[in-house]
């Protein structure tokens, strides 16, 4: 096949360089050698423009001086202020003051100092420092506080003599007592003229180009030692205002005392020292010691203690509830330290002076609130009675009184009942009389004739409720007042006190209400017993009567408020003879859970009868040992 065809070359064809990418570096690097040149150029002529002039944007008390030299910038500013040496200042504290001229304290503006704080701005030597103050200045201006001048010497001289009128010493508080006046002087806070710290604040008034000023002092306070005297001023005059009057009741309405405590002896009671305030400070302190009164008090104390009654009560069978008839009273006994307490709190009352005594209280087992189901009382347990047909008015009296001590009477689960505790003492004040009283062989006259009834009549309640017996004492002759209306001889329980009681032990789980009346129409006492039959019965048989000795003669007393021919028997003629009952304890099936032989031995005895002491029958030989 004929022709020319092309064939590539195996090697590429030479290209030719960009004549631009040369020029573009120089270009630029010229151009930066140019604007560096003119840069140089600009801040070359700056310097030498402003090389002894103050750099655009200064300014001071609202003059620009930018572009002045500092002899024109001193002139500019002597025109724009000058300080007016008549201009006053006036130092104060509180209502005091101190007034001086600014000519008299020396006080001018610096026009020159301030020019040359002016021209300091960006010509501090430094070409690098000073370009950047140039350049911020220049922008952003900036203002130069005019420099105001004092003489100090003049102005110091001039506080001092502030200080002397103003400076005192810190004064103590004092107090003192002459009888009963009462002296207080008051504390005074010291003070000291701060100098420095009122120069500060008239610098300050300075900076502000005041030309006259109210410069508060600075005063630094200090506290006195003893700060408080008033407060035990005032509590001393409290205390020795008037006596105190310490007062108690009898617990039956009525008032015991008064005692008084002088207002001298309230005042040896004082005690006055000092005592530190929260800021390291003292402060007088009246305290009281009231220890020398415990001796008082103790000597009160045994003539204040009352023991805690227990209330009395009456089983209403009906309602089978305790009904009141004596309300209970707490016991009491003197509490010496609550008492010191209350008088130390009333020494520094001036209006209520009246301590009343403080006391410590035991409160009584059978409180007037308690019930009847509490005390396990539900039912007549036992009763008897006793007749005192043809007694005397005085023997009556007694056996009344004797009743009444023991109605309502609560005796608790396995307590033993004692006849003399619970009569208590028998003496004319307590309410018993003188009647006719057999001792030592003979009626005689003495306190409480009769009361033997009362305990012969509640032993045979005893009795038959089947309680143990702790103690009985039979008389020495059968007194006929306990065999009235045919009741056997053999029953009865004579008392004599201390040395003869009549007890009987309740041992049942239940308490016991003794219940008391006396009956003047027939003439005899009742005691009924209210508890809970424990489960049981009791049967007495007898009496059987051994050894009988016959009886005495007569025997004739002279009693002067008879007339002749008048009689009064005081007792009975009896005879002599050995008694004895068996009292067997049943339970509810019959079976006997215990059984009691109850002896007694009587004498024979006499009648006695009281007749006008000049019959011929009054003897001298007299017979009997009760009542």
């Amino acid at each position: 096949m004929s022709g020319d065809y092309y064939v590539p070359s195996p090697y590429p064809r030479e290209t030719q360089l960009n004549p631009w990418l040369v020029r573009l570096p120089i270009l630029f690097i010229s151009g930066c050698v140019l604007l560096v040149a003119a840069l140089a150029a600009l801040v070359a002529g700056f310097q030498i423009q402003f090389g002894d002039k103050i750099v655009p944007g200064v300014w001071s008390n609202g003059v620009n001086l930018g572009g002045m030299t500092q002899a024109q910038a001193v002139s500019a500013l002597s025109g724009s202020f000058t300080y007016d040496r008549t201009a006053v200042f006036t130092f104060r504290h509180d209502d005091r003051f101190w007034q001086a001229t600014a000519g008299e304290l020396g006080i001018r503006f610096d026009v020159e100092a301030t020019v040359e704080e002016a021209f300091k701005a960006g010509h501090s030597g430094s070409l690098l420092s000073d370009l950047g103050t140039q350049a911020s200045t220049w922008l952003n201006g900036r203002s130069i506080a005019p420099i105001v001048r004092y003489d100090q010497a003049v102005t110091l001289q001039r506080l001092a003599g502030i200080a002397n009128e103003l400076n005192r010493a810190p004064v103590d508080a004092t107090l003192s007592i002459s009888g009963t006046v009462v002296v207080a002087t008051p504390s005074q806070t010291g003070r000291a003229l701060d100098i420095s710290g009122t120069l500060d604040r008239l610098e300050a008034a300075l900076l502000r180009l005041d030309t006259g000023a109210e410069i508060p002092l600075v005063v630094n306070e200090s506290q006195p030692y003893i700060r408080d005297a008033e407060t035990a001023a005032a509590q001393l005059n409290a205390a020795l205002s008037a006596p105190l009057t310490l007062v108690t009741d009898d617990q039956k309405g009525g008032t015991m005392g008064p005692w008084t405590a002088s207002i001298d002896q309230i005042k040896s009671l004082l005690v006055l020292g000092l005592t530190a305030n929260e800021d390291g400070t003292q402060r007088y302190e009246v305290r009281v010691n009231t220890e020398p009164l415990r001796g008082f008090l103790a000597t009160l104390a045994p003539g204040l203690i009352s023991q805690p009654q227990d209330g009395r009560f009456h089983f209403n069978e009906a309602t089978r509830q305790l009904e009141m008839i004596r309300e209970s009273i707490n016991g009491r006994g003197l509490d010496v330290d609550a008492t010191l307490v209350r008088i130390g709190e009333t020494v520094f009352n001036t209006g209520n002076r009246i301590v009343p005594l403080a006391f410590a209280y035991d409160l009584p087992t059978y409180s007037s609130n308690i019930t009847a189901a509490e005390l396990g009382i539900t039912q007549l347990v036992a009763e008897a009675t006793t007749y005192y047909t043809g007694s005397t008015q005085s023997r009556v009296q007694n056996i009344i009184e004797g009743a009444k001590r023991l109605n309502g009477l609560i005796i608790a689960p396995e307590e033993t009942f004692s006849f003399n505790t619970y009569l208590g003492d028998i003496n004319p004040e307590d309410g018993f009389v003188q009647g006719k009283v057999i001792f030592g062989g003979r009626t005689i006259d003495g306190v409480g004739g009769g009361v033997c009834q009362v305990s012969t009549t509640i032993y045979r309640a005893a009795l038959k409720a089947g309680f143990p017996i702790v103690e009985r004492h039979s008389h020495g002759y059968r007194v006929g007042f306990y065999e009235l209306n045919n009741t056997p001889p053999g029953l009865d329980a004579a008392i004599f006190q201390p040395t003869a009681d009549f007890r009987f032990l309740n041992d049942t789980p239940y308490h016991l209400l003794i219940e008391t009346s006396v009956f003047p129409a027939d003439q005899s006492i009742q005691f009924r017993l209210y508890s809970t039959n424990p489960g049981r019965q009791v049967v007495m048989e007898g009496p059987v009567i051994r050894d009988v000795v016959p009886a005495l003669g007569t025997i004739y007393q002279a009693n002067s408020q008879l007339q002749p021919g008048q009689e009064l028997y005081v007792d009975w003629a009896k005879e002599g003879a050995d008694v004895t009952f068996t009292r067997r304890i049943l339970d509810m099936q019959g079976e006997v859970i215990r059984t009691d032989t109850i002896y007694t031995h009587y004498l024979p005895w006499a009648a006695v009868v009281e007749v006008a002491p000049s019959d011929p029958r009054v003897s001298s030989t007299q017979a009997g040992v009760s009542s």
